[in-house]
């Protein structure tokens, strides 16, 4: 009898059956992601779903699935992925923390977690605490540095969040850029014209647009100059005006090069820096112009910081258990130098 006592059942059902199979998923895999994240037994049948499990775990699975219906909802029927799974079980946990029920809002509302929409892909909400500190510091701030490891959605979420701005009309630009370690910045010897010599270096960003943005409108704001995508040497000598100017892998520029790019910032302008301070590609001494940054801006009005963590990754949640292993392997082993991959060369090229 004590083994029942400390069991609970739930059960759930959803007023739109096309509703309740966006929310279970094909082949319910997210129902399935759910047991496994929350240590639950969950069956779904139509628009009907029974939770079996410890008392705690079986009322936090009802909050997700209930934030999940509302989500699809009030999306407009936008299938669920797996990381929107991850991101409601961050949610309610987070809504749970909060609240006891005693000190539950009158009006039955809690708090959830910020989002970002574009026209094209609507309201996109932030998936862990970390991810909405950063839309919330992407609002507050004129620039805003953002530090942690791959898949955990900074760039992503910052070009959504400057497409936004852009339709809106909060900005009239959209300036990408990145520095192109490989090539030292000298991109003379690479075939075609500029953009196609930076290409390769910006592709990221160039994917994440077209998440927000549909194709067309992507490539008439790079026609007419709307949305820029320049490599960081070309930054030197210009002051960038309402505009919205986002430097992607920002651990790989130099104490003078950041220097420069931070300088550029004009009137009505808002300026994004990101970077993973553990992927630095610079040559053997040579210091990384973010980290320097963070530390001497430290403090400094106007200037926000976010950094995630590995537990923060939301591509795979096999991604995240790699930056796991590989931030314990460094922390164990940490007179370890990491080989680098393509040596840099030395002298004159031939």
């Amino acid at each position: 009898m004590a083994g029942l006592s400390e069991a609970a059942e739930i059960a759930l059902t959803f007023d739109d059956n096309r509703l309740a199979s966006l929310v279970f998923g094909q082949y319910d895999q997210n129902v399935a992601h759910l047991e496994r994240r929350l240590g639950v037994v969950a069956t779904a049948l139509g628009n009907h779903v029974v939770v079996k499990g410890p008392p705690d775990s079986t009322e936090r699975a009802r909050r997700v699935l209930e934030l999940l219906y509302a989500r699809v909802r009030d999306g407009g029927g936008v299938p669920l992925t797996l990381g929107d799974v991850d991101g409601v079980i961050q949610e309610s946990s987070l809504q749970g923390n909060l609240f006891s029920p005693a000190e539950a809002p009158a009006n039955g509302e809690r708090p959830s977690f910020d989002q970002i929409a574009t026209r094209r892909r609507g309201g996109v909400r932030a998936r862990n605490a970390a991810q909405d500190a950063y839309i919330k510091a992407l609002r507050a701030h004129e620039l805003v540095f953002a530090e942690g490891p791959a898949g955990t959605g900074k760039t992503w979420l910052a070009v959504g969040y400057a497409v936004s701005l852009l339709e809106q009309g909060h900005a009239e630009r959209l300036i990408l850029s990145r520095p192109a370690v490989e090539a030292g910045e000298r991109l003379g010897f690479l075939p075609g014209d500029m953009r196609e010599k930076v290409d390769p270096y910006l592709r990221p960003i160039y994917d994440a647009l077209y998440d927000f943005m549909e194709a067309r409108h992507v490539d008439r704001g790079l026609q007419t100059g709307m949305i820029e995508i320049a490599p960081l040497a070309f930054m030197r000598g210009r002051t960038l005006t309402n505009a919205v100017v986002l430097l992607d892998e920002a651990q790989n520029t130099t104490s003078m090069q950041m220097k420069m790019f931070l300088t550029r910032l004009g009137e009505n302008s808002r300026m994004i820096v990101t970077g993973d301070p553990s992927q630095i590609d610079l040559p053997p001494g040579q210091k990384s112009g973010l980290v320097e940054a963070v530390r001497i801006l430290d403090g400094v009005e106007g200037v926000g910081r976010v950094t995630f963590r590995d537990v923060d990754v939301v591509r795979h949640d096999l991604v995240r258990r790699i930056v796991t292993a590989y931030e314990t392997d460094a922390r164990e082993h940490p007179d370890e130098t990491p080989q680098r991959p393509f040596p840099q060369r030395r002298g004159p090229q031939p």
